[in-house]
């Protein structure tokens, strides 16, 4: 009985003891600290880990703190889409302070030619800290405020000597409106006696949680295509200051417990330096040391790779610097019960904070060591890059200017140096057209960011990943590319090119439907009220080609007359970055302009359904596909609401990647009645198989029936996980007459995947518009077994339903906004399903 007390006693202070944490509890014994510098609670109105800080007050706190400490300045890089300021402290002694400008010049100098000469024995090492890139995992934001507090206050010779050594850039929250949706939750859900049941509401999230940003993007798979907002922000800062360690603190499993890098040794990305790997692993000496004093658990060399370069930890390893990765078992609220005891978010926060430290003493301690490496780094480079001689990659669309700008403004950003052509060049059958393709010289300083985003790998040393296998950039835009010889003018303005309507017409107006922003012309055509018609068959006229899919706005009997029809195309045109032909004839060489081959086109009115049940990434990529793309609105339906919801007024609903039981049978009910009655339902991956389940897709699939054989209980985990497809790129073989093909201009398409659902082809071939080649792994990890079932499969099939259509793909055609070259397969669905 005297032990069940005990126990009961100590579980209740344990409860109710983080109502009363003290900053004490993070910082560093026997340090004295600067009076005049607030502490956070002085600011925020509560102790660190008392309560989940709220974005709002995390920047309200770095303001004072850079107002009040001559260590620290502070910066506002932009805004996410909720309008938050994405906020960057500079942390360093005040003397460096006095010539920052002058110390990050130097430092940048390092990776140029000029820096040999340099001499790094008393130059300071720079340091980026990032946190919370995802918002449900809060640690890394909480320490943030303890982690400025100290480096702001604490008093002596070892923070002097840190803080003139090194220069810190610290960004207390990588994602600000995610951090802001988590805290909302966590605190609203917080009891006074704190509770630390995993069934209590507090852990369990409403969808989509705070992992993600406002459009529901994992922003840590987007430093190297940079789609968003925040991650412009950061690869600014990274080129503008070149870091020599990046660390990124994020949150796992509550029955975990903390994981620093290096992870998996065979899962290290062989363009990455073995020396860098070595600093990895000596840095992780000084973590190994920290956590030791203070007891905490921990482990490293497992779980976590080293491959996507577009990750916060992996980035900047191709960049001559060092990515940390940290991930703390998550109480996910403020106290949860877990395998290894009671898990409280004030310890999760001291994990995080004193990492950070140990992170600082590494770097002042091996400075001059990581400043060489540095250095050697974008030497060795160079060297790899002079043996390419005059050797570049070109690449570029002849006929969608919009993707080949969209490609290059991502490959500035990352301060690859590009020429324009300066003529058409062609090379093995594709045509580089002037003013459509750029060169990228392989003999530059970035040579090997370079080679990692033209990378095609198909072998692989392990067959696990923790992301995708492959991102080669050109086959994610659809864009022809090849090597040549160095051939262009150097460019520094990349402009997307100034639509047109070349002149008034009294008979009608065409363009062709390749360029990327065409979907945003017709949006905006139909939505005027105005008559506008495909044609869905190539024809001449007046000199110029035009393809499938071509759009048709008649002059007469519009509700526009001439003058404002042309007024407002001009606007189309300028908008969406196209080229408008105006015609004086209907007479062609192939179908005329009045042919029933031009089938009239309807208004849109397009829904989206999201909420439990649905993958909020698919569903979130989407809303942006819509929404920052082509301006054009979506209707977002909640699973919760469907049942009780009328379709009546949608014409398309899109039905992204779904699991479980996500609708019930009522909303089943009624979505079967719609599209029967005529609306066009498109599912996206696992949503073929909630098709087919429910009656409103007719398709066979391919199954792997693979077996274990002679596979022990411990190496079950490596059998599973090679059969799984996290993400490769395949080539695709079209039927470019089919509607759904309707702006493409090869015969073959780069689809990404990362599923395996095989649908078998239709025995009619010209129901099988899209369909995988007999070879058909360009890039990226497959298992054997699943690319024999990948050879001739499906990705996409269309059905009647009554008086309406049922749209099947198997594979995500937005996939993390950078898909750009299978974004069109989409609108074609959307606006093309009544002639298809």
């Amino acid at each position: 009985m005297k032990k069940i007390t005990f126990l009961f006693i100590v579980f209740t202070q344990i409860l109710l003891g983080q109502n009363n944490i003290s900053l004490d509890y993070y910082l560093p014994q026997n340090i004295s600290f600067n009076q005049e510098i607030p502490t956070p609670k002085e600011i925020i109105g509560h102790e660190v880990g008392e309560w989940h800080v709220t974005h709002d007050k995390l920047v309200e706190y770095m303001k004072k703190i850079a107002e009040v400490s001559p260590r620290v300045s502070i910066e506002n890089r932009g805004e996410t889409y909720e309008g938050r300021p994405i906020i960057l402290l500079t942390i360093t002694a005040p003397e460096n302070h006095s010539n920052i400008t002058e110390i990050r010049k130097s430092h940048v100098q390092l990776t140029e030619n000029s820096g040999n000469s340099l001499n790094t024995e008393n130059m300071p090492i720079v340091v980026y800290q990032g946190f919370s890139i995802h918002g449900n995992e809060p640690s890394g934001s909480n320490a943030a405020l303890a982690t400025i507090y100290y480096l702001a206050a604490a008093e002596g010779n070892e923070i002097n000597d840190l803080l003139k050594n090194t220069v810190i850039l610290l960004d207390p929250s990588l994602n600000p409106d995610g951090l802001q949706r988590f805290a909302y939750w966590a605190n609203t859900n917080r009891s006074h006696v704190l509770n630390p049941d995993p069934n209590d509401r507090e852990y369990e999230e409403v969808w989509p949680g705070g992992r993600t940003n406002h459009y529901w993007f994992d922003l840590n798979r987007d430093w190297l295509p940079i789609q968003l907002p925040e991650s412009k922000a950061r690869i600014k800062t990274f080129h503008q200051w070149m870091p020599n360690i990046l660390t990124d603190h994020h949150e796992m499993g509550t029955n975990s417990t903390f994981f620093f890098q290096p992870g998996e040794p065979s899962r290290v990305n062989p363009l990455t330096p073995k020396m860098n790997q070595q600093f990895t692993k000596e840095i992780a000496k000084y973590h190994a040391k920290a956590l030791d004093k203070i007891g905490s658990l921990y482990y490293s060399e497992e779980d976590y790779d080293d491959f996507y370069y577009g990750k916060g930890s992996t980035f900047p390893d191709i960049n001559g610097s060092i990515g940390i990765l940290f991930e703390q078992g998550s109480s996910r609220g403020h106290i949860q019960e877990s395998e290894n005891g009671i898990l409280t978010f004030p310890f999760t926060i001291r994990n995080q904070f004193t990492t950070a430290l140990s992170t600082l003493e590494a770097a002042k301690n091996l400075r001059v060591d990581i400043l060489n490496y540095q250095r050697e780094f974008y030497s060795n480079a160079r060297k790899e890059a002079a043996k390419s001689k005059s050797s570049a990659y070109i690449f570029g669309d002849e006929k969608d200017a919009a993707k080949t700008y969209q490609l290059a403004k991502i490959l500035e950003s990352q301060k690859i140096e590009l020429y324009q052509a300066n003529e058409d060049i062609t090379i093995n059958e594709k045509t580089f057209k002037k003013g459509y393709s750029y060169l990228v010289p392989k003999n530059q300083k970035n040579h090997r960011l370079i080679e990692a985003m033209f990378d095609i790998r198909t072998e692989f040393e392990d067959s696990l990943f923790y992301d995708i296998s492959a991102w080669t950039f050109p086959y994610a835009f659809n864009l022809d590319f090849e090597e040549t010889k160095t051939a262009g003018d150097r460019t520094n303005n990349i402009t997307l090119r100034t639509g047109n309507v070349n002149e008034q017409s009294n008979y009608a107006y065409l363009f062709d439907w390749h360029e990327y922003y065409t979907p945003k012309a017709l949006n905006m055509i139909l939505n005027k009220g105005l008559r506008a018609k495909v044609g869905k068959t190539p024809f001449s006229l007046e000199g110029k080609d035009y393809d499938y899919g071509t759009i048709m706005i008649p002059v007469q009997n519009q509700k526009l007359n001439k003058s404002e029809l042309y007024e407002f195309l001009q606007k189309v045109a300028k908008e969406a970055h196209i080229e408008i032909t105006s015609v004086a004839t209907g007479l062609t060489k192939g179908i005329d302009l009045g042919s029933n081959d031009f089938e009239a086109l309807k208004k849109q009115k397009v829904a989206l359904i999201v909420g439990n049940g649905i993958t909020s990434y698919d569903a979130g990529e989407i809303w942006h596909l819509f929404d920052q793309r082509y301006n054009m609105q979506i209707t977002k339906l909640d699973t919760d609401n469907l049942g009780r919801t009328s379709l009546d007024k949608y014409t398309t609903i899109i039905l992204p990647n779904i699991w479980g039981s996500a609708l019930n049978g009522t909303a089943t009910q009624k979505i079967k009645d719609w599209v029967r009655n005529g609306g066009t339902l498109i599912g996206y991956r696992n949503a073929v198989n909630w098709l087919e389940r429910n009656d409103l897709l007719k398709v066979e699939f391919k199954k792997n029936e693979m077996t274990a054989k002679n596979i022990t209980f411990e190496q079950k985990q490596f059998f599973s996980g090679a059969q799984v497809t996290g993400g490769a790129i395949f080539k695709a073989n079209l039927d470019r007459s089919h509607p759904i093909n309707f702006g493409y201009k090869n015969e073959t398409l780069p689809v990404f995947r990362n599923t395996n659902i095989y649908m078998e082809p239709n025995e009619e071939s010209y129901n099988n518009p899209i369909q995988y080649d007999l070879n058909p792994l360009l890039s990226g990890y497959i298992s054997e077994e699943n690319l024999e079932l990948l050879k001739g499969a499906v990705p996409f099939k269309v059905q009647r339903n009554g008086s309406g259509r049922v749209i099947a793909f198997t594979d995500n055609t937005n996939f993390r906004a950078f898909w750009y070259g299978t974004n069109k397969l989409l609108m074609n669905a959307i606006f093309f399903s009544k002639v298809m």
